[in-house]
């Protein structure tokens, strides 16, 4: 299967490429760059097999016959159109997080992929660190009784303020799309089989040492159908060690240094700890992906549920500004 790679840079050239390359039946095929040269330069350097390999245009880069599928690693607010161009062009999709910057983007990248019959794949590689699976499996069993409360930590430390997800015109939100839509993706992904949907979110931002017109650091809380509570905390200011706590009735679990773009870390609960042998989890993001394929079966993390998060972190954005929680049925122009 040949993939091509909408969006040089870091994420997709040190981790998607080299999955790619690792994986038996996947082959690094093209690129598109706005600089031809810097196109050329990666289509050389990291081996793409097509025949005309480099592109500065998303359009021929997606009109060639032999590409099956594409990355689409650009900056967000790109991903709507790179989406459904991809889509219409009969592409299937791996789709960096978050899935856009509007509910409405979302949709729209939903019925394109329908109408067309091509697969799209949320790019949430955390769900394939092996320690969180083996914590979900733990959950699932009833390992911790009846959930209560689940709080994540994970932060960074920029080197100033030009990043692009702080520019209106390539992001909507900093720390909460670098960070914390993966916060948000594995509280969901625990917690809402046991505690029902999300009823209310709070959220407070800080904007003091870049002075960004995003989010630079976000303390969220939620509030679950069952009565069962979360949080999380991102933040592009500092730069600390990551953790992933879950409370229950019967126990509790703490997940440390297992956040970011590694399989390792280590994972204690009330019971000890939990063995898992480490996995590169962009591989078993492309596996997940080959075989969702191959097996006409939905990825790990559908449309479906790329689109409730954005949904949810459009939400967080209002609380903020509101300085009040955000209920569930939040009006459509808040979006």
């Amino acid at each position: 299967m040949n993939i091509g790679i909408l969006g040089a840079g870091g994420i997709a050239l040190d981790r998607h490429v080299p999955a790619i390359d690792a994986h038996p039946e996947l082959t690094f095929w093209s690129v598109v760059s706005r600089d031809a040269a810097r196109a050329a330069a990666v289509a050389e350097s990291h081996g793409a097999a097509a025949p005309q390999p480099a592109h500065t245009d998303v359009r021929t880069l997606l009109a060639d016959p032999e590409l099956d599928a594409v990355l689409i690693a650009t900056p967000d607010r790109m991903h709507e159109a790179h989406a459904v161009a991809a889509a219409r062009a009969g592409k299937h999709i791996l789709l960096e997080k978050p899935m856009a910057t509007s509910v409405e983007a979302c949709h729209a990248i939903e019925d394109a992929c329908q109408e067309a019959g091509v697969t799209l794949a949320m790019a949430y590689h955390m769900r394939h660190h092996a320690g969180h699976r083996a914590l979900k499996s733990a959950v699932d069993a009833g390992a911790f009784g009846t959930l209560r409360h689940m709080r994540i930590h994970w932060t960074f430390a920029a080197p100033d303020g030009s990043n692009w997800r702080a520019r209106p015109d390539t992001g909507r939100w900093w720390s909460l799309a670098a960070n914390g839509t993966h916060c948000l993706d594995q509280i969901l992904w625990l917690m809402t089989g046991q505690c029902g949907e999300i009823t209310r979110v709070a959220c407070i931002q800080s904007h003091a040492k870049f002075s960004s017109r995003h989010d630079e650091s976000s303390g969220v809380l939620m509030a679950f159908e069952s009565g069962a509570t979360a949080e999380f905390f991102v933040s592009v200011q500092i730069d600390s060690p990551s953790r992933l706590e879950i409370y229950g009735d019967s126990g509790w679990a703490r997940a440390e240094d297992t956040m970011g773009r590694h399989g390792a870390g280590r994972i204690e609960t009330h019971a000890g700890p939990i063995a898992y042998t480490p996995t590169d989890p962009f591989l078993e993001e492309w596996t997940d992906f080959h075989r969702a394929i191959t097996g006409n079966r939905s990825p790990e993390v559908s449309a479906r549920e790329g689109s409730t998060n954005v949904t949810w972190l459009a939400r967080i954005q209002h609380a903020a500004k509101e300085r009040h929680p955000v209920a569930g049925n939040l009006s459509p122009e808040t979006n």
